[in-house]
């Protein structure tokens, strides 16, 4: 009796491409009726010269026996240049990168000591080329190579006309979201081949289940850019990306988009504490429509040799490696090391690792175009980071008490304005709230 594949799973790509990097942005098809919504994604591409490594993360929701994605590549990759990664990597980014809370305790009005802080953390088979060749030729679709590497079946395919790839898929038994044959057309034009990623249930039965593993590509290409109107074929709505970006010197920025970071270093009531996570999303949201809905907006630049403050340990030298980091590292860790401006350091010394974090929040209205990325040398840092001040407790009493007792009523005023807006919340329900 056949299975039905009945999950919610976490799918990562790690994806080691030369910025061209195609293809994060690829799409599910699916068997026959079935319906997978891709909705949240997380990508890490580290780059150095021409090449690059992807790892990505998509969240597919959806009853599927037999599902596969695509994803436009500009170059047909060696079954040396794919691997399994590990999944805890993209975690560990997130983690340490991710917008946070921090707290301030005042000082005794009456015997002023150093201010103290501590950081918070923010809260079936594959295709068979053997089998399909020939009717792929006739449609002009050519079959580049196939795989099997872990739980995965790949397949890399070139095609000569969006008519004769679409059918080719159909005939695979794939029902193709409405506007893909037109999209796929648009990557051909471009050169570019399919990257044809699927399980295969047996094996992946046979590995435990669970989480899929990430996939490891790596290759080459003068283009630097995230492909993502495929990925609107699945989507309901608005998909949310969080791309890691890992360079040898400064921040990574979109070029065809705006750049800019998120509010941050903003002073906000206590009572965000407990409600941190619906906190910030009323805050990336209020930023997004603020901003015109076509923004790429930064949450995290850091050179990886620390934080501050720190949500998490810093990542290693060797997680860093496992998150695609294939230059030399510096020694230092933990200490400031100076970053080389563009180009200055040679490929064979060692470089330190830039990390940015870029937010978008997309439709096929708001982001009509491919996400391209340029690298340059501002080594500025910068952090979504919100501020909890906790008012002291004590019983001295002195001159100083009255005023600074009015201070915190002011206080308290401002933290609730700045609240309301950086959130759209309702003022007067916050001031209820914070006892006012």
């Amino acid at each position: 009796m056949p299975r039905t594949f009945k999950r919610r799973t976490s799918l990562l790509f790690g994806l080691s491409c030369c910025s061209s990097a195609l293809a994060f942005c690829g799409f599910f098809v699916a068997k026959g009726d079935s319906h997978i919504f891709n909705r949240s994604n997380q990508v890490i591409i580290a780059r150095d010269g021409n090449h690059s490594v992807f790892t990505m993360m998509n969240d597919y929701q959806g009853d599927v026996k037999d599902f596969a994605r695509i994803v436009p590549i500009p170059v047909v990759p060696k079954r040396e240049d794919i691997r399994i990664g590990d999944p805890s990597i993209i975690k560990k980014l997130d983690a340490y990168s991710a917008p946070r809370l921090v707290e301030y305790f005042d000082e005794n009005p009456c015997a002023p000591t150093l201010m103290m802080e501590d950081a918070v953390p923010a809260p079936n088979s594959g295709i068979q080329p053997s089998a399909t060749s020939a009717r792929a030729n006739a449609l002009g679709v050519k079959i580049e190579a196939s795989y099997q590497v872990g739980e995965y079946d790949i397949s890399i395919l070139s095609a000569a006309q969006q008519s004769g790839l679409a059918t080719y898929l159909r005939g695979e038994g794939y029902k193709l979201p409405p506007g893909a044959d037109a999209m796929l057309g648009g990557y051909i034009r471009g050169g570019m081949k399919f990257f044809v990623v699927r399980v295969n249930l047996e094996r992946f039965d046979q590995s435990g289940g669970g989480f899929l593993n990430p996939i490891v590509l790596s290759y080459t290409s003068e283009k630097f850019m995230l492909p993502i109107r495929l990925g609107t074929l699945n989507s309901p709505g608005e998909q949310d990306l969080t791309v890691y970006l890992l360079s040898s010197y400064g921040r990574v920025e979109t070029s065809n988009y705006r750049t800019t970071g998120v509010p941050t270093d903003q002073e906000v009531p206590l009572l965000v504490k407990d409600q941190f996570a619906s906190f910030y999303r009323h805050v990336f949201r209020r930023a997004y429509e603020r901003q015109g809905r076509s923004v790429a907006l930064m949450e995290y630049a850091w050179n990886t040799y620390g934080c501050d403050p720190c949500s998490s340990e810093p990542p290693t030298q060797d997680e860093l490696k496992a998150a695609g980091v294939f230059w030399k590292q510096q020694e230092g860790y933990g200490n400031p090391v100076p970053m080389p401006a563009a180009g200055d350091a040679p490929s064979d010394q060692p470089k330190p690792v830039y990390l940015t974090r870029l937010h978008v929040r997309y439709t096929a209205a708001t982001f009509p175009e491919d996400l391209k990325f340029k690298l340059t040398d501002n080594q500025n840092t910068f952090q979504g980071r919100y501020i909890l001040r906790h008012a002291y407790t004590g019983t001295d009493t002195c001159e100083a008490t009255p005023s600074y007792k009015r201070m915190l009523g002011q206080r308290a005023e401002t933290q609730a304005q700045t609240l309301a807006n950086l959130t759209g919340w309702d003022v007067n329900h916050i001031r209820a709230r914070m006892g006012q």
